[in-house]
């Protein structure tokens, strides 16, 4: 069942937190899916959603802890204590899912919370997942999987798996390992069915041999693009030796996916940390800013080239009228260009793609995108009989603005990928401000050698 609040029920909800009606709040999320609180929860204050928070059975809680929004989940954290944390959170989610809420405390309270938990397997998982580097496919994988040796016989291998289920709450994959727990297969769940009235026959007689995997140091984007390729919802991580040490599922690439995105949305905005609607006026201030000044700079500049051909202008005034055109469209280009560059190094496509080809492609494009545009321009000033020295400028300065914006465009996110630097910020303000400065230099450059020929 899924629920989305009127303001009326809000306010029903709220009233009855103040006036302490348990009762009447645990009826309206008993049968809700743990999202679906976590979404109402999000819209109460931080008082009232701890205490709402508190009403739940353990098990729904640590589940709803998860669905609730960054800031919201650290200040209910910093209101449970590290016994609550420890029994009431932590032993009821996976290892992935409890490493995620670990790294939202302090290190005391990490240590605290630690010494507490019951499970020393689930200890000692979740401190493995507190070691590897952000961003790693070992912070985000879980230790809870199946797997059964080459060498057991299908009955035992039956036994086994039924032991280790009681862990697992999905049941994706069998993974397959030899005596040192070095990663060798898969067990196909039909061959295992087709294979249980022969007890005997041995796992590796029915293992798939060839799987897919990454080690624990794989950047979480390489992830991504290989469970894409390859089309799982689950895959093996195993480390140095190739051993099996966990496995990474949809659920988890769903939210990296998520989170990529947004980041990458947000560069191109000029924003340079992830924000949110709910940050602090000083926390938005720093992300927005410092794209803002490099505007701002980049205004300056600009102002400063249209003073120095304010002679120009003088001869013609009419020049004045296409300067938007001029910007605009190299600002558009440019952004074009780097969005196709960087949906192409974001999908895989053009990991390896050499920068020479690239860009001869893409100038291909330009020019037959210039020459239309040149040619429209040309015919549109004709037509309103403006004069030859203008018209041949306007026409001559949009063509090579987008051939000019193309190649930034181009280049620009290539290099950044290169420098390791994510190429997002190239879709943003700082093609859009390097386009407009060289496309106004390009324009009243062509219109000083027009009106000194054609005058």
């Amino acid at each position: 069942m899924s629920i989305e609040l009127t303001r009326t029920q809000l306010d029903t909800l709220r009233d009855d937190v103040e006036q302490g009606r348990d009762s009447a709040i645990q009826g309206l999320l008993k049968d809700l899916h743990p999202a679906d609180i976590g979404a109402i929860i999000d819209q109460l204050q931080l008082d009232d959603a701890v205490y709402v928070y508190r009403l739940l059975d353990s098990e729904v809680a640590a589940e709803v802890l998860l669905e609730l929004h960054e800031e919201l989940r650290e200040d209910l954290l910093n209101s449970l204590t590290s016994r609550e944390i420890a029994e009431d959170v932590l032993e009821h989610i996976d290892s992935d899912d409890a490493a995620d809420v670990m790294a939202d405390l302090s290190e005391d309270k990490q240590r605290e919370v630690i010494a507490l938990l019951d499970d020393p397997e689930h200890r000692e998982d979740i401190e493995e997942l507190l070691t590897y580097a952000e961003g790693t496919a070992g912070a985000l994988m879980a230790k809870e999987l199946i797997s059964v040796r080459m060498d057991w016989s299908v009955a035992r291998a039956i036994v086994e798996m039924r032991r280790q289920a009681q862990e697992v709450d999905h049941v994706y994959t069998v993974y397959v390992v030899d005596k040192d727990d070095r990663l060798c297969g898969i067990l196909p769940l039909k061959d295992l069915l087709f294979s249980a009235e022969s007890t005997r026959t041995l796992i590796k007689h029915i293992a798939e041999t060839e799987v897919f995997s990454v080690t624990t140091d794989t950047d979480v984007e390489e992830v991504v693009q290989r469970m894409k390729k390859y089309d799982v919802v689950v895959l093996p991580v195993v480390d140095k030796s190739g051993a099996l040490v966990g496995r990474i599922t949809f659920d988890d690439v769903m939210d990296v996916m998520s989170d990529e995105a947004t980041e990458d949305y947000q560069l191109a905005s000029g924003i340079s940390e992830d924000v949110d609607a709910t940050d602090s006026p000083l926390v938005q201030v720093r992300a927005r800013l410092p794209w803002l000044l490099i505007g701002l700079a980049g205004g300056i500049v600009t102002s400063r080239i249209i003073a120095q051909y304010e002679g120009q202008l003088r001869i013609d005034p009419t020049m004045a009228f296409f300067m938007p055109l001029i910007a605009a469209t190299a600002g558009n280009v440019g952004v074009q260009s780097s969005a196709i560059v960087v949906q192409g190094l974001a999908s895989g496509s053009m990991v390896n793609v050499n920068l020479l080809t690239r860009m001869w492609k893409e100038l291909r494009v330009a020019l037959l995108t210039a020459l239309v545009c040149g040619a429209a321009i040309f015919a549109i000033n004709y037509a309103l009989e403006q004069t030859q020295a203008l018209t041949y400028t306007v026409s001559i300065a949009l063509f090579t603005v987008i051939l000019t914006a193309a190649m930034f465009g181009t280049v620009i996110p290539l290099l950044l990928d290169r420098l390791k630097v994510d190429p997002a910020l190239a879709t943003g303000p700082f093609v859009t401000t390097l386009n407009d400065i060289f496309g106004l230099l390009t324009y009243f450059t062509v219109g000083h050698l027009m009106y000194g020929l054609i005058s």
